[in-house]
């Protein structure tokens, strides 16, 4: 597989993975609601998008930073909405 079909790759999986949060984190902020949220499942996604960031600046991969840059914003604002709103 070539270089740039693996990329897109990664970029379409940054895309869609990122994607999947946005309905929740418009949600959460518009409504404050957070009742239904776990507070440590949300801090293990959190980690893990986290770690991937970490990861993809480790070997130079813009989908994995970018994607992950992003899902660290939707996924940390659930985070403090939820620490907030309990």
């Amino acid at each position: 597989m070539s270089g740039w079909m693996i990329e897109t790759i990664g970029a379409l999986a940054a895309i869609l993975g990122t994607i999947g949060w946005l309905p929740q984190a418009v949600k959460t902020i518009r409504t404050r609601d957070t009742k239904a949220l776990s507070l440590w499942t949300n801090i293990l996604l959190l980690t893990t998008v986290t770690l991937w960031f970490t990861y993809g600046l480790a070997i130079g991969s813009w989908p994995l930073v970018l994607g992950n840059i992003v899902s660290m914003a939707l996924v940390g604002t659930i985070v403090v909405l939820k620490v907030r709103h309990g």
